[in-house]
């Protein structure tokens, strides 16, 4: 038999129902200025009492070895570590599958069954930085605009360029699992809690390494309060270990060898022009470059490693190169030109 559950109800000091008026005239007032309790708890307390002498006679009569199935008054069940009682929500919620622009909405692109439409990886994160900028607020309810839901696995989803808002459980479906080592941008690290989903589940989109140790990497992810761009540690903040990579199926075999050959710019092969090495820069190209004044002697300037923005050290970086061939004045301003590129990649 389950043992009654009674709620505490503590009425005002002032209250006029009948048993709080009789008592008031009849009972002294408390030494401390407290009010006697309701006539409700003292008829709880008898209940309580009745129920538990109730129980442990029962307990006499079935013997000893069966008086623990009778059970005692139920205590509240432990909440969520990190969470108020009163507001047990999940750590990281999501919204379930759903069409582009939710329950209303309707699937777009292939039907089911149907391939993954390709995409470049360049998209992949054109497509991600768009969220970005516009710092679209994190919520497992409402569509962006593009119709994509506005958590982790939306974002991914959008990212990928997926006909529907997948969630943490679903997205491993449309990808491959691959090793840390064959991490390129475009990839994402995925935390599927299987035993809990709605426990610490998240997905990232990686944008590249920030480092030559490969201990860290930009990170493109939906998480509170907007979408947001940072350099994050291998593999997450926390639970690293439970983050997995993932390459998604449609991501075209051209681009998985990183950035194609720009064409020849001023006479020089695979010079991409000086627009990718402006302030504010942010592309494959800038990486490439820092890797090469690494191998070549000149990376004293990284703290952390080239990575996909350009930036001071950077241009510290070109221009000690520069400088190493005897060049000066607007020659060594630390900005590469075609014969910089062709001098450092030849």
């Amino acid at each position: 038999m389950e043992a009654p559950v009674f709620e505490e109800i503590d009425p005002a000091s002032d209250c006029d129902c009948p048993g709080c008026r009789h008592w008031r005239r009849v009972l002294p007032h408390s030494p401390a200025g407290r009010a006697p309790a309701h006539p409700a708890a003292a008829h709880r307390a008898l209940i309580v009492a009745t129920a538990t002498a109730t129980a442990a006679a029962a307990a006499s009569v079935l013997g000893a070895g069966q008086a623990a199935a009778v059970p005692a008054i139920a205590a509240h069940a432990a909440h969520r570590p990190g969470v108020a009682a009163d507001d047990d929500v999940p750590d990281t919620p999501q919204g379930p599958r759903a069409p582009l622009h939710g329950p209303a909405g309707r699937p777009a692109g292939p039907p089911a069954g149907a391939g993954l439409a390709a995409i470049t990886r360049t998209e992949i994160i054109s497509r991600a930085k768009t969220w970005v900028t516009a710092k679209v607020p994190y919520s497992v309810t409402a569509y962006w605009s593009d119709g994509y839901r506005q958590d982790c696995s939306g974002y991914v989803s959008m990212a990928w360029k997926l006909p529907t808002n997948e969630w943490t459980g679903s997205l491993g479906t449309f990808a491959d699992r691959i090793t840390k080592e064959q991490l390129q941008p475009g990839d994402i690290l995925l935390f599927h809690n299987a035993a809990d989903p709605q426990a610490g589940s998240h997905v990232v989109i990686f944008g590249g390494w920030t480092d030559d140790t490969h201990t860290s990497y930009t990170a493109y992810e939906q998480t509170p309060p907007h979408t947001r761009e940072q350099s994050t540690p291998y593999a997450y903040w926390s639970d690293s270990a439970k983050y997995l990579p993932y390459r998604y199926k449609g991501v075209t075999a051209s681009a998985a060898n990183g950035p194609a050959a720009a064409p020849a710019s001023h006479g020089v092969a695979g010079y991409p022009g000086r627009a990718m090495f402006r302030p504010g820069a942010d592309n494959p190209y800038v990486t490439r470059l820092g890797r090469r004044l690494v191998e070549k002697g000149f990376g004293a300037h990284y703290t952390t490693g080239p990575g996909p923005r350009w930036g001071e050290a950077d241009r510290r970086g070109v221009e000690a190169f520069q400088r190493a061939q005897g060049w000066r004045g607007g020659a060594a301003d630390g900005h590469p030109g075609p014969e910089t590129w062709r001098r450092l990649f030849s």
